[in-house]
């Protein structure tokens, strides 16, 4: 996990991100999301409807193994996020999952 974590943090820091339930589903819906990650220890509704419209709109997600806070933490941010989306990279590698 500390691979895709490293990729979250500098995709975070010098890319484009979209942070939290509401800013990914209109990253995804508006087709600028490239990659969603979504904590799979959350809210299960929320997750389900960010995979439906992963999948809908093809769309890749990743799994992120732990819970939104350890998420959040990842991304720097000191709340839970239950989810993001990747709009530009930056310096990362996180397309390659």
């Amino acid at each position: 996990m500390s691979n895709i974590s490293n990729d979250i943090r500098i995709a975070v820091d010098t890319g484009k991100v979209s942070l939290g339930y509401k800013e990914v589903v209109r990253a995804i819906e508006d087709n600028s999301a490239k990659l969603v990650i979504v904590a799979q220890k959350g809210e299960k509704n929320r997750i389900a409807d960010i995979e439906h419209l992963c999948k809908v709109s093809g769309i890749k997600l990743v799994p992120y193994d732990d819970n939104s806070i350890e998420l959040g933490a990842v991304c720097g941010k000191p709340y839970s996020v239950i989810s993001l989306a990747i709009i530009e990279q930056g310096n990362s590698k996180i397309l390659e999952y």
